[in-house]
């Protein structure tokens, strides 16, 4: 069967007998291998679809058990980002991490839309992508409908917004959210035990706000250094935890 499809480049791997196999990161079919002859290195339209960071059209034959690429054709070439390092490792971790919480062949029209938010996103940003990537973090988490509870106690119920009594005290990531001042009371040594963030009312909030924004609220802005490592550290550990992905390899050189 003969199909299209608009999709991203996550990668590609060499294969045997000169062939390639691309990771698709398809509009309509979610995320595929999709098999080519094609080098990545040659002058053709198709050739240059193949490269990751690209975003294109893709005419596949599809069989019981397989892609096969067609043809392909440019709509919007993120080239450039492999010419900034930071830059590039930036845009390598998000595509990384999006590849390991993407199902195989379930569409997922808003990460979809996220992710192309994001390249685009970071394409224009001048300096400082951790604020950025952090934001997609967040933004995934709650498309993922895995987002950590910000305005209720995960232990009593309770509203923790700050606009009564309780107040955010704690973060917990092993009960996936915030603890209230009167739960935080009764956690013994709390700085000691793992898992466990020390937060106040004005991060939570900045968490709320990357969840509500759109990620083309945050070509420009960028949080403190002390605060932007400590929010990512939160949040990753969270990912580790509750998405079970481990340390990726583009992590280190983005050193988060």
């Amino acid at each position: 069967m003969i199909t299209d499809t608009e999709g991203i480049v996550l990668r590609q791997v060499k294969a045997l007998g000169g062939r390639r196999m691309i990771l698709l990161f398809s509009k309509k079919y979610g995320k595929i291998s999709v098999g080519t002859s094609m080098n990545e290195g040659g002058r053709s339209k198709a050739a240059l679809a193949v490269r990751a960071f690209s975003y294109g059209r893709y005419e596949l034959f599809k069989s019981r058990e397989s892609y096969n690429l067609n043809s392909g054709q440019v709509l919007r070439s993120y080239y450039s980002l492999g010419e900034d390092l930071d830059k590039y490792t930036a845009a390598s971790f998000v595509l990384e991490l999006t590849e390991k919480v993407l199902p195989e062949e379930l569409p997922q029209p808003r990460i979809f839309s996220l992710l192309l938010d994001f390249l685009e996103t970071l394409e224009k940003r001048r300096q400082k992508h951790d604020t950025l990537v952090l934001a997609y973090l967040v933004k995934l988490l709650d498309v993922l409908g895995s987002m950590p509870s910000l305005d209720f106690c995960v232990r009593c119920g309770d509203n923790a917004d700050g606009s009564g009594e309780k107040k955010p005290a704690l973060f917990s990531i092993e009960e996936g959210g915030v603890i209230c001042t009167s739960c935080a009371g009764q956690q013994a040594e709390p700085i000691q035990q793992p898992l466990i963030y020390q937060v106040d009312v004005g991060i939570i909030d900045i968490l709320k706000y990357f969840q509500k924004q759109p990620l083309q609220a945050f070509e420009k802005l960028a949080l403190d250094e002390p605060l932007q490592t400590r929010l990512t550290a939160m949040i990753r550990e969270y990912i580790s935890y509750h998405l079970d992905i481990g340390r990726l390899k583009s992590e280190s050189l983005l050193q988060i």
